[in-house]
């Protein structure tokens, strides 16, 4: 059997001796207790004390025991309770002392202990900057360099950043969401506009086409002089009661066509009851002799008005066998037309065989060979220059002014 380490082994108890002579009893060398350690090192073996060599304890035996015949047996029992005394006191004491040796107290010192404890704390404080540094943030110090902050300030700058992010995600998201909703707003307000507008022009359209909300009443005909206005009117009262926008223009077209004095004419609707009518009415250019009386005629050949007598100031056209609107009447109205209306006053005939072969006669008897009706503007200003300079020249001479030709004006006695 094994017995603890530290302890020595037992010395084995030697056999009685047969006679019953006290043989001096061999001790037992205290326990050495193990001196405890601070800190179990795996690299720090254990020191060991080795046990003290015992000095042998010399009994003095008392020489009436050894002999039995000397003394009384009550001396003999006293002379060994003594011997067993002191050499129990003597063991005693020898306990005591190796126990006070080897018992630690505060006065008591281990160099490599201490070394041991001293690199231990240097290690952890190393261990505990490095840490600092990796985790820790920094500040200035009084010394002017850079010191870890504790983790109570640490801590509370991790709290204030968190504070400041949930109130940048808080802000972040109340903008997403005013801006979703800001959008389906807009989005929203837009589809009701336009169906609204939608709806707004859909009824609109329906109130003007089929209500009569918005028919025809009233009739109102403008620039009308030689055109009988209640007549016209009248002309084109079937379109009362028909909503504006269903006025039948091509049969307003047909009855405005039945007075041969309207050149041309424009309509206008101003709803939501009344339709503006204006025209244009012919005027006359030329008077055509027919019989006795004389008829007014524009440039298409239309009789404007009848006259009894000659209208003044307007050219008496004689167009022989031709009819009117044919192309001798248009040449001859055509250059009428293109006449200077300080020389269109002067002009009391005009003249054409044939389209090319256009003549005027002015009021003091002159006459204007014009030729064919090209370039009729140059001609025109031409035969104004000829008369004024005639007339300053030679006034009340009866002349012929040839225009035929825009580039070369001439000016002949007449025969």
């Amino acid at each position: 059997m094994k017995r603890p380490e530290g302890f020595d082994e037992r010395p084995a108890r030697p056999d009685a001796p047969a006679d019953g002579a006290g043989a001096p009893r061999q001790r037992r060398a205290p326990l050495i207790p193990r001196r405890p350690s601070r800190e179990p090192e795996p690299e720090v073996q254990e020191a060991r004390l080795e046990p003290a060599t015992e000095e042998p304890i010399v009994e003095t035996a008392d020489p009436t025991a050894a002999d039995p015949s000397n003394g009384s047996a009550r001396d003999r029992a006293g002379a060994l309770a003594g011997a067993a005394g002191r050499r129990l006191g003597a063991g005693l004491s020898s306990v005591a002392g190796r126990l006070r040796e080897y018992t630690p107290d505060e006065d008591h010192h281990d160099p490599e202990a201490e070394r041991l404890a001293r690199e231990r704390q240097e290690t952890e404080r190393r261990d505990a900057e490095r840490l600092a540094h990796l985790t820790d943030l920094h500040g200035p110090g009084e010394d002017g360099h850079e010191r870890p902050i504790g983790a109570g300030v640490r801590a509370a700058e991790t709290a204030r950043e968190a504070r400041v992010a949930k109130r940048r995600r808080r802000l972040l998201e109340r903008a997403e969401v005013r801006r979703f909703t800001r959008r389906s707003r807009h989005r929203r307000a837009a589809w009701i506009t336009a169906a609204s507008i939608v709806l707004v022009f859909g009824i609109s359209i329906l109130v003007a086409v089929f209500s009569p909300l918005m028919a025809l009443q009233t009739i109102e005909v403008k620039g009308t002089n030689r055109v009988d206005e209640t007549q016209l009117r009248q002309a084109l009262s079937d379109q009362i009661g028909t909503p504006l926008a269903r006025l039948d223009f091509d049969a307003i077209k047909k009855d405005i066509a039945g007075f041969p004095l309207i050149e041309s004419y424009v309509t206008e609707e101003a709803p939501p009851h009344t339709l503006v009518v204006t025209v244009t009415e012919r005027t006359p250019v030329v008077a055509v002799r027919s019989g006795k009386s004389f008829d007014l005629v524009d440039p298409a050949g239309i009789v404007v008005q009848s006259s009894p007598k000659q209208p003044a100031n307007m050219p008496v056209a004689d167009i022989g066998n031709a009819k009117l609107g044919s192309s001798e009447f248009r040449t001859m109205t055509e250059v009428v037309l293109a006449l200077p209306s300080t020389v269109r006053q002067q002009v009391t005939s005009v003249k054409g065989s044939t389209a090319d072969d256009v003549t005027l006669t002015l009021k003091d008897g002159s006459s204007v060979v014009w030729g064919n009706p090209e370039q009729s503007d140059a001609k025109a200003a031409l035969l104004a220059a000829l008369v004024k300079d005639h007339a300053a020249r030679n006034p009340g001479v009866v002349v012929e002014y040839d225009v035929s030709a825009p580039d070369n004006g001439i000016i002949r006695a007449k025969k």
